[in-house]
């Protein structure tokens, strides 16, 4: 079959530059998509190839240009979408290659994510975080339970930034259930953020752990990374967002679920829990070990169990956890009655 050219038009450098990505990046996956060249000159983006590769390459490129035209830019995961639409449904679960251009480096590791900051390098640093980084990686929804010290915010908030960096979302939202308060705030000193922020703070922990001080702060002020108490999410929609639920075991099933249908197209959510310290008044269902009972069977959630084993903090956590767990069991044994 003979190759051909052709072309498409584009106004000024700056929509050429939004159509073909950073570094050329939407370029790249159009073209290992179709099997075709893809070249700018001047004002034009030429397509080169088999007549249907190029004519299925040019019509995406085309819708593409439409999306940078009205909005200024088009994330990787919108540009899979139309490249799904042209190539059938398998096209639309391929994954983008990390622009090795961002702060935050995927570099596809066996074990996982590697970011840096300041030249620090974070990693899996057990086999169960590995699986939890490429479940997250691999679903729009992930449950991830397990113990404390097992990495299970911060992991979710350093895959939150680096979508954000990749330009996958356009935003980040993180999420707590305000237990001990009862998630009625009103007879705590200080205006709302300054009612919340106790119960938000492990949230703020992670990302200062990630992002540097200003940048966080600018981030927040612009409302591209929002951190807010779980009751106020009821009502929204969020499309192209991370989302991210923390202490999820102290939700009810109620809040569970209208947490779970905030979710918009494009956006990806993890719901981070430990079923060992529910901290709901006596009687509550957890809404995290109700999702248990059934979630799995729904095509597109993954749940990640985390152990002791997957502890990172200090050594003694681990002890600490193991200390709790025999004397659970002993009390458990206690309370059986004798036959």
């Amino acid at each position: 079959m003979s190759r051909i050219d052709k072309s498409l038009t584009v106004e000024d450098r700056d929509r050429i530059v939004g159509l073909l990505g950073a570094g050329d990046r939407h370029a790249r996956v159009v073209r290992d998509a179709f099997g075709v060249n893809i070249m700018a000159r001047g004002t034009e983006v030429r397509v080169s190839g088999q007549l249907p590769k190029v004519e299925k390459a040019l019509k995406v490129l085309e819708r593409m240009l439409k999306h940078v035209t009205a909005e200024g830019w088009i994330s990787p995961e919108q540009v899979e979408g139309l490249i799904g639409e042209e190539q059938g449904e398998e096209a639309r679960h391929r994954r983008t290659e990390a622009d090795p251009g961002t702060e935050f480096v995927d570099r596809r590791r066996k074990d996982g994510l590697e970011v840096s900051r300041r030249g620090a390098k974070f990693g899996a640093r057990s086999s169960g975080q590995g699986t939890y980084i490429e479940a997250i990686r691999e679903h729009d929804i992930t449950f991830c339970i397990g113990p404390a010290g097992t990495g299970k915010t911060y992991i979710a908030v350093a895959l939150a930034v680096e979508a954000l960096k990749g330009a996958r979302v356009r935003r980040i939202v993180l999420a707590r259930p305000a237990v001990e308060a009862g998630e009625r705030l009103g007879f705590l000193p200080g205006d709302i953020q300054a009612k919340v922020n106790p119960y938000l703070r492990p949230l703020y922990d992670g990302l200062n752990a990630i992002l540097e001080t200003g940048q966080l702060k600018r981030l927040i002020d612009s409302e591209v990374i929002e951190i807010v108490p779980l009751a106020y999410m009821r009502g929204r929609t969020l499309d192209d967002a991370f989302i991210i639920l923390d202490e999820a075991q102290n939700t009810t099933p109620e809040q569970m679920k209208m947490f779970l249908t905030r979710m918009g197209t494009g956006s990806k959510i993890v719901v981070t829990g430990d079923v060992t310290q529910v901290d709901l008044p006596l009687g509550k269902t957890s809404g995290l070990i109700e999702a248990q009972a059934f979630m799995p069977e729904i095509q597109g959630i993954s749940f990640i169990y985390l152990t002791r084993a997957d502890i990172v903090r200090h050594p003694l956590v681990q002890k600490i956890v193991d200390a709790y767990e025999r004397r659970e069991a002993a009390l458990a044994r206690k309370k059986q009655p004798r036959r």
